[in-house]
């Protein structure tokens, strides 16, 4: 089964296509951070029309890239949300359109699920129950996946996303967006010797509070008043830290409560090299394996949509024409 996936829930337009769930024929993302940069994060007006430009280019370019002609789709996936409510409509609206003007199957993806998802089409992909942290700018959750249809929210942010944060407090030091990158490579070239909170909850909480740590590299910033390049890093480097260790923390006793013996992460702050690393070595102590995909599925992308929707389509989970976008979680 050949499934053309599309996805447009914030600031890229991407296409995919994917063949029997897991064979990757091509995937295109447009990017728009160039434009978003200037304006310190994401402007969702911006992106609506960008996507709107975007969006036919990137799907002839993905079904040419997979060297396939139209008549070899067997079906359409497309991101229904969590995300920005503009933006998610110029995808969904043009996947309704593609779906029946060729007759095809629709399947209306879950942003987060697909995200899991990205963690099956590696080369060595988890085998299954596995607890799942999908990290990124607008999300932060713990899941236990017993199955590729089942999973069970575990924890979640109660304020700031990990990747909302870091793109905070890269604004606060100037340091451009998107935040993830630019603090990690400015983050090792310091010690991270600033004590900076960890708020780990109640006991025996697999939620995250990132609120308490972005309020507190504020006030350092503010009462040291923090300006030259070493004395940034050393910020960036103490800030990073703490989303490490508040992240790896929760996601083992996550994996030990369950008695799972994986961990995957997922989402565009699974790219940050610093975070897997040091869950991987932490996790290495308890017997624990982590997975984390490459670079190219970790953030948003429409590969790892088609292959979530293959498996929709396959048992019959399709979307109507009266089915409409959402901005919320609904898992």
């Amino acid at each position: 089964m050949i499934i053309l996936g599309i996805e447009s829930s914030c600031d890229e337009t991407a296409a995919a296509v994917v063949e029997d769930r897991t064979r990757i024929l091509s995937s295109v993302v447009a990017s728009q951070v160039d434009v978003h940069h200037r304006y310190g994060g994401v402007v969702p007006e911006l992106a609506s029309r960008m996507h709107v430009e975007a969006i036919i280019p990137v799907v002839d370019e993905a079904i040419q890239k997979a060297g396939i002609s139209l008549d070899q789709i067997n079906g359409v996936a497309a991101t229904r949300g969590p995300g920005l409510i503009g933006a998610l409509l110029v995808g969904f609206s043009f996947a309704k359109a593609f779906a029946h003007a060729r007759n095809l199957p629709l399947a209306g993806v879950n942003h987060l699920e697909a995200h899991i998802y990205s963690l099956f089409l590696m080369d060595d992909p988890p085998a299954l129950p596995l607890i799942t942290l999908v990290v990124s700018g607008g999300h932060t959750n713990i899941y236990y996946v017993a199955s590729k249809t089942q999973f069970e929210l575990m924890g979640q942010t109660r304020d700031d996303a990990a990747g909302e944060a870091f793109d905070k407090v890269s604004k606060m030091l100037d340091l451009g967006y998107p935040g993830g990158p630019v603090i990690e490579k400015l983050a090792r070239t310091a010690s991270p010797n600033i004590q900076f909170p960890r708020s780990l909850l109640e006991k025996n909480s697999f939620d995250f509070s990132f609120s308490g740590l972005k309020s507190a590299v504020a006030r350092f910033i503010h009462e040291q008043k923090i300006s030259s390049p070493k004395d940034k890093a050393r910020v960036a480097a103490s800030f990073q830290a703490a989303v490490i260790d508040v992240l790896g923390t929760k996601l083992i006793q996550a994996a030990q409560a369950r008695n799972c013996p994986r961990i995957g992460i997922s989402g565009g702050v699974s790219a940050n090299q610093t975070f897997a690393q040091a869950l991987r070595e932490r996790a290495g102590k308890e017997g624990i394996r982590v997975f984390a995909p490459p670079a190219s599925l970790c953030g948003d992308n429409a590969a790892m949509i088609a292959a979530r929707g293959s498996v929709m389509i396959e048992q019959g989970d399709l979307c109507i024409h009266e089915h409409d976008v959402f901005s919320r979680n609904k898992i």
